[in-house]
């Protein structure tokens, strides 16, 4: 029998997730409706260099222009995401090595940041926050079984974001902009134990 044919990693996401001005864009434009200028000015990047990237987001069909509006004798253009940068667990499986460090990188950067600005702006004030850490020694079925339990919180985060929009629209309810962290990552050494082992 020859081997099972690997799924094919969709290559746009792949594509618009390798550089990490994408990533931080792409994160924010899921978020809310924004502009290159707008965008630049929240990341601190140069424009030109945010405008290139969203020209090179929309050809892959990650993003969409939503609306524009005349802004100081130019054009202002709004763009939204199409769908969420997310990447499977069989795709990041197939990812290179040095591409899956990339991007972990990027993504822990961006943590690093929402939570530095959340600080300052009394982020953690309010009552019902969550913050916990929690280390585990696991085997790999119990590693396999956590991984699903955290996809399963991430799809019902996303359940629950379009039902808060719809509500919103219906303008029964004021928006509230949240961070929701999920991490499951081995601990520090981990893996020169494992060696020791074998």
């Amino acid at each position: 029998m020859p081997p099972a044919k690997e799924p094919a990693i969709d290559q746009r996401i792949m594509k618009a997730l390798s550089h990490p001005l994408r990533v931080r864009m792409l994160t924010l434009l899921n978020q809310k409706v924004s502009s290159p200028s707008e965008i630049a000015e929240e990341l601190d990047e140069p424009l030109g260099n945010v405008s290139y990237h969203m020209r090179f987001l929309a050809d892959l069909k990650m993003v969409k222009l939503v609306r524009t509006e005349p802004r100081r004798g130019a054009v202002e253009h709004y763009y939204e995401a199409l769908e969420p940068p997310l990447i499977s667990d069989d795709d990041w499986e197939q990812l290179p090595a040095a591409l899956r460090r990339s991007l972990s990188d990027s993504t822990v950067g961006n943590i690093a940041s929402d939570l530095r600005g959340a600080a300052a702006e009394g982020g953690f004030d309010r009552p019902n926050i969550h913050l916990s850490r929690t280390a585990l020694t696991l085997d790999q079925q119990g590693w396999d079984e956590l991984a699903g339990v955290l996809s399963d919180v991430v799809q019902r985060a996303r359940d629950i974001q379009e039902q808060s929009t719809r509500r919103r629209k219906k303008g029964d309810t004021a928006p509230i902009s949240t961070a929701l962290v999920l991490m499951q990552f081995e601990g520090p050494g981990t893996r020169a134990k494992r060696a020791a082992a074998s």
